[in-house]
């Protein structure tokens, strides 16, 4: 048996340099943004970055009839460009509460945090609106790491197994999503992950937007990502400033389910010429909708298909 002080201390060390638990957006992200057409939204830009490819299926609910919001990004005399983006962002946050209970899918992401590009990560997640809860199975890197999070539940805590012999010798751990051994290596905890917080993230960080007047917001309604019909919305602010989160944002909505499977955003580049850098991905692919998950789902002590010791 260990020494309970040489047991923290391995705990301690073993996630610190290898926790990656939070959320949202692909894979890869080879093709960065051309140089940004400035425009108003609903125009084509002459030339739209690639679009990265990354499998996404998606499985829309059963046996239910639901009305998906019309993606409409048409400006009106005298508004901001972001006000189309805004108002379509809150349509898709009220059907996402209306009508998707929970998901299964899963989430590619790449985040740069501290300077510096991250792998790109695979996770399988199922998610559940109400009381929000989170289950991840890391598939690469950390493949067989499990986590779960469950708001009002375990202090508020999420729950940790790891995969190999750390499985046995440190067991569940309980950590602050905010705390420094979850956060280690990430943008943003778990309590912000999934398709409802990213849009009401980027609602938020819109609205900021709209006090100043440097933004050109281009769309094209024919995009596809592997299949999936969708419309992008770029938006642009030319000018480093520091009231601005990024230079180039983009959102892929899918055209069918009312809802964003795609997001990234590149900084300003260091010099002239030089290709805008990737500051985060995220796509959520083989979406599954309304699977009726339970708090059984989320239970790391009853449900004998997860968090096996």
């Amino acid at each position: 048996m260990f020494h309970p002080a040489r047991l923290a201390r391995l705990q301690t060390l073993a996630f610190v340099a290898i926790m990656s638990l939070c959320s949202s957006w692909i894979a890869t992200c080879s093709a960065e943004p051309t140089q940004p057409v400035y425009r108003v939204a609903n125009d084509t830009p002459a030339a739209q970055p690639a679009v990265p490819a990354a499998p996404v299926a998606v499985a829309t609910p059963a046996a239910e009839t639901v009305t998906v919001p019309k993606i409409d990004l048409t400006q009106q005399p005298g508004e901001h460009p972001l006000a189309p983006v805004i108002r379509t962002l809150k349509a898709c946050g009220e059907h996402i509460d209306r009508n998707i209970r929970d998901y299964s899918c899963t989430l590619v992401k790449r985040e740069r945090v501290d300077g510096e590009l991250g792998d790109p990560q695979h996770i399988f997640m199922k998610i559940r609106q109400e009381p929000f809860s989170v289950y991840m199975s890391f598939l690469q890197p950390y493949q067989g790491r499990e986590v779960v999070y469950v708001e009002g539940q375990n202090e508020n805590e999420m729950v940790v197994l790891e995969a190999g012999w750390k499985r046995k010798v440190l067991g569940k751990l309980h950590l602050d999503p905010e705390g420094t051994v979850a956060m280690s290596g990430q943008k943003y905890p778990i309590t912000r992950v999934g398709i409802r917080n990213l849009t009401t993230r980027l609602i938020e960080m819109f609205e900021a937007d709209t006090k100043f007047a440097e933004c050109e917001v281009t769309s094209k309604p024919d995009m596809k990502i592997a299949g999936r019909p969708t419309t992008l919305i770029q938006i642009v602010h030319p000018i480093a400033r520091q009231n601005f989160h990024h230079h180039v944002a983009r959102i892929f909505m899918d055209n069918e389910l009312g809802i964003p499977i795609h997001y990234d955003a590149f900084s300003w580049p260091a010099q002239a010429g030089q290709l805008p850098p990737l500051e985060l991905s995220y796509t959520y692919t083989n979406l599954k909708l309304n699977n009726g998950y339970t708090s059984r789902d989320f239970d790391t002590e009853n449900n004998p298909d997860i968090f096996k010791l």
